[in-house]
């Protein structure tokens, strides 16, 4: 084998025939600029196309780089197809799309990691401009479909006017991140950048936790067209269109307790107080509708509800951030030293004697009655806001000694 090639490994088709004298594990990460990721799970019917698409474009660019397939127990000889197209296959045992390209993530050496799946709904042969924006420095380059083109047949009409749409639409609004397609299975990414993530999901929401995470971390994110065509599978695809889409907004709902928590909290505790004062100060009329003591019985428990929601928004993100879910905050970092158990129980403890005098006066009214019956539109408006206060006092005191158990959980754990 000449020397030239041997030194600088910049021709492909030299590297490839070094690698068959000495085997797959003979080259070294510094050898090479690009791994070419693919899941698999029974794709005989596609994945050496795939890997041979691969292939060509590496010798076509000059990149030095592999195709590696993380195969996720195919029983159909996916493997051994894939071995004799070029590639190399590692074996995951853990089941789910998400597992597989954490673990083939881990097992590549190129620099940059380009994923897509092997069923040929992405075209391997044509990298050069997601691989250009990488190495202008974007840590993430997402492919978007939209823009394109999504052939006929290739996309379900439910994932492309409804799921879609939808999902990509939350994610951007949760999330503040200008990706137009947060689903499109080509992507580019650093693999350092990637692995200090921290990715976690197993299942097809990986897809929206790698863009999630890259973008709370400040990533360098690019978009690139792509053109997404109908697999080349005679199989149903793994995908399952209402399961999986739920674990997505469930994904995005959970990573931003701003919008599951925060925000509805926020909207039922200025509604549910609204509600309150204006009805304990007279019968108002709202679009001629006149509103009474049910109406302030909704209110109250708008407003409990609304101080549990952000409650749980802090507690969620102490935990997501300690967890690594989250970056550090310093909103909540003020928070958390400005509640201490000590302000939580004197807060607590302020409702709880507001809800009693509240209730106080409730029985003088029913002692004026003779402890007889009662007029309800005229005592509700004060046994409604003493329920209410007394509500939110318990749920103020739990939280400032489950926030105390928190404190205390992490102390120990950062000390050991």
């Amino acid at each position: 084998m000449p020397c030239k090639a041997v030194t600088l490994f910049n021709n492909v088709a030299c590297e490839r025939g070094l690698q068959e004298l000495l085997g797959p594990d003979s080259l070294g990460d510094q050898f090479i600029e690009l791994t070419v990721l693919m899941p698999c799970l029974d794709e005989a019917e596609t994945v050496a196309s795939c890997v041979a698409k691969a292939q060509s474009f590496l010798q076509r660019s000059g990149v030095a780089g592999e195709v590696l397939v993380a195969d996720n127990g195919s029983t159909d000889g996916s493997q051994q197809l894939a071995v004799e197209a070029g590639a190399r296959v590692v074996h995951v045992a853990e089941r789910g799309y998400g597992a597989a390209l954490i673990a083939g993530i881990r097992e590549a050496r190129g620099r940059y990691v380009i994923m897509g799946d092997a069923d040929h709904s992405y075209d391997f042969s044509d990298l050069e401009g997601m691989l250009n924006l990488l190495q202008q420095g974007n840590q993430l380059v997402m492919g978007d479909r939209f823009a394109g083109g999504i052939q006929r047949g290739a996309m379900p009409l439910l994932h492309r006017y409804l799921g879609n749409p939808v999902l990509s639409f939350l994610g951007r609004l949760f999330f503040r991140l200008p990706v137009r397609d947060f689903h499109c299975g080509l992507r580019g990414f650093d693999r350092d950048a990637a692995l200090s993530l921290n990715l976690e999901s197993a299942g097809m929401e990986f897809a929206s936790e790698l863009v999630v995470k890259a973008g709370l971390r400040n990533f360098r994110i690019a978009q690139t067209p792509v053109v997404l065509s109908p697999d080349g599978r005679s199989r149903p695809p793994h995908l399952r269109t209402w399961r999986d889409g739920w674990r997505h907004l469930r994904f995005l709902l959970l990573f931003s307790p701003r919008w599951l928590f925060l925000l509805p909290g926020v909207i039922f505790c200025l509604l549910g107080l609204a509600g309150l004062l204006s009805i304990s100060m007279g019968v108002p009329r709202l679009a001629g509708l006149g509103l009474d003591i049910h109406t302030m019985a909704y209110s109250g428990a708008a407003l409990i509800l609304g101080v549990q929601m952000l409650l749980f928004a802090v507690l969620s993100k102490v935990i997501a951030i300690d967890s690594g879910w989250l970056p550090p905050d310093r909103r909540i970092a003020w928070i958390l030293k400005a509640f201490t158990l000590e302000r939580g129980v004197l807060c607590a403890f302020g409702c709880f004697l507001l809800g009693i005098s509240f209730a106080v006066r409730a029985i003088e009214m029913w002692e004026q009655a003779g402890f007889g019956g009662l007029d309800p539109s005229a005592v509700m408006r004060w046994v409604i806001p003493s329920v209410t206060l007394l509500g939110i006092a318990g749920t103020v005191f739990l939280a400032a000694f489950f926030l105390e158990a928190l404190r205390m959980s992490f102390a120990r754990s950062k000390r050991t």
